[in-house]
């Protein structure tokens, strides 16, 4: 069965929406852990994965736009989120070590 050009369009069209759509809802259920994270490792988690669908979502828009250089925009901002996670985790390391004594056990 061939397709019309117009339904081929209509069809990615609606195919994209509910993509955007589905992206958009994980983001705000992410930021809505980040946000109530029991932990902060849960939070730092909500935040990763919150770039990450940031990162989808950036490409997403290049595909609806025409614009293939929002694929490379896309790739530098998962590669700025993978280093500020690692830093971050860094951080909460370093920080829950300097929480304990000299014997390990918590001041």
């Amino acid at each position: 069965m061939r397709w019309s050009d117009g339904s081929v369009a209509w069809a990615s069209e609606v195919l994209l929406s509910a993509a955007v759509t589905a992206v958009i809802v994980t983001m705000v259920m992410a930021l809505t852990r980040a946000l109530k994270g029991p932990t902060e490792y849960d939070r730092m988690l909500a935040a990763n994965s919150f770039g990450t669908k940031t990162v989808l979502l950036i490409a997403l828009a290049g595909h609806a736009l025409s614009w293939h250089s929002f694929l490379d925009v896309a790739l530098l901002y998962a590669m700025v989120n993978f280093v500020g996670t690692i830093a971050v985790m860094r951080f909460f390391e370093y920080s829950a070590d300097d929480e304990a004594g000299d014997d390990g056990t918590p001041s």
